[in-house]
């Protein structure tokens, strides 16, 4: 990995300001001794309103950063393309767009916005990696008097578009921090897990904490009964260095938990069900997160670790119509095209469908574990009586469903047939992940030249 001398970075900076003269500056940083591409909107002129040779300020910075492979960090705060200008300024837009969809995949794209992002400038959120809004800031492709005109309905920008909303209902913000000073602090802890570029790794951290370390605590997270509730957090805390999980998207879809961690100094992503939330089953944004978090890892270079309790997908008529089928294909088409480290923990349920998508053996994940009292089959004991004992007696049912457990509900069949590769004691679980992650640390895949895949959206 090249790393640019503070001469540099400084050099390239002035040059990078030089050419980008206007209400947007761009320049290079270090942030945490690393460089980074830095774009700035000044909103106190007529609202931050993007002209031409601001949005050629952004698409210049884009450039560099995928040039110089360094991550690009954009502060967002803009009314919308310049009116007065016109179409030159949807021109610029474009560009901009365009400079920073070519970034996407090469190098990490992180936005914040402390401020207003209207029309353009909140389309270019979706093109981000990560979006860090401050509280008070608001995004939407139209506004309040648009969505009153055309629908009647009377809505203030909080309302329709603040980070509050993005955060639960839209998915679009990552991180909420009260103010720009907070906003800087998660910028530079999200850096800390990245490479600078996908050719690259993860930078290691130091760590104290023995790889080895039994985390009995883990188990003890788990409640006596199959149904009871729990914080999966727990789990994903006890196994991690020093009990530090970096949350995404906490708010939105939080039937699955996606963080960043590092296990034994190696940064890495992990995905979990969360029974806290609907069970821990899988419904459309459940399948969007986790999808979109699998592809980041994936280009990214970060192993990913996936702690399984889901009883299955959600069912319901509205789902269906508004595309489960689609949506639950995105999380598997991510893990299945996904090559950077993979491992499986199964903790305590994985039925039916929601098994495969959960980073099954066959989906291609490195290493499957399973705790002793792990579930896995096409559907659980109640479910399979009121199927196939439909017109047994009360007795028959009760015996066909406890004869299931006994038979079929237990990792160790799965293990003879070669879908788990070893049943641990949760205390092990560090200790294998651990050992894992050291044995895979250089695993590459040679992929078929192609233009692109065609991911389900």
């Amino acid at each position: 990995m090249t790393v640019l001398s503070t001469a540099e970075v400084s050099t390239l900076g002035v040059a990078l300001r030089a050419r980008t003269p206007g209400a947007v500056q761009a320049v290079v940083e270090r942030i945490d001794e690393r460089p980074v591409v830095v774009v700035r909107m000044d909103a106190s002129e007529r609202r931050g309103a993007l002209s031409s040779t601001a949005s050629g300020t952004l698409a210049e910075a884009a450039r560099t950063a995928k040039e110089q492979r360094i991550p690009l960090v954009a502060y967002i705060a803009s009314s919308g393309a310049d009116i007065v200008e016109g179409m030159a300024a949807l021109h610029g837009w474009g560009q901009a767009a365009r400079a920073i969809a070519e970034c996407s995949g090469v190098v990490p794209i992180i936005m914040v916005v402390d401020g207003p992002a209207v029309s353009g400038p909140a389309l270019l959120l979706g093109l981000a990696d990560f979006v860090v809004m401050t509280q008070d800031s608001y995004a939407f492709v139209s506004g309040p008097a648009m969505v009153a005109e055309f629908t009647g309905v009377l809505i203030d920008n909080d309302e329709l578009g603040g980070a509050t909303a993005h955060a639960r209902q839209s998915g679009a913000a990552t991180l909420v921090l009260p103010d720009a000073d907070g906003a800087e602090l998660a910028v530079a802890e999200l850096l800390a897990y990245l490479p600078s570029h996908t050719d690259s790794e993860p930078p290691r951290w130091p760590n104290s904490d023995p790889p080895d370390r039994l985390t009995p605590e883990a188990g003890e997270t788990l409640p006596r009964t199959t149904t009871g509730s729990y914080d999966v957090r727990d789990v994903m805390a006890a196994i991690v260095d020093d009990g530090r999980v970096f949350e995404l998207r906490a708010r939105w879809a939080p039937n699955l938990v996606t963080a960043f961690a590092t296990i034994d100094g190696r940064p890495v992503g992990i995905l979990a069900n969360q029974p806290l939330a609907v069970a821990g089953t899988l419904d459309i944004p459940a399948s969007q997160k986790g999808a979109r978090f699998v592809a980041f890892c994936d280009a990214f270079n970060l192993p990913i670790i996936t702690l399984v309790d889901t009883p299955g997908f959600y069912p319901g008529k509205d789902l269906e119509w508004r595309g489960m089928i689609r949506h639950g294909a995105q999380l598997v088409f991510a893990y299945g095209r996904a090559t950077v480290a993979r491992i499986c923990v199964i903790l305590r349920k994985s039925y039916g469908g929601a098994y495969i998508v959960m980073d099954s053996k066959r989906m291609g994940n490195d290493v499957c574990l399973a705790w002793p009292g792990a579930e896995l089959a096409v559907m659980g004991a109640g479910q399979a009586a009121a199927i196939l004992q439909r017109r047994a007696s009360p007795e028959a049912r009760a015996a066909f469903e406890k004869d299931y457990e006994t038979r079929l509900l237990n990792p160790y069949i799965a293990a003879e047939r070669g879908y788990v590769d070893a049943v641990i004691e949760p205390a092990e679980t560090r200790r294998e992940i651990s050992r894992a992650l050291h044995l895979l640390s250089s695993k590459r895949e040679d992929l078929r030249p192609r233009k692109h895949d065609n991911s389900p959206l």
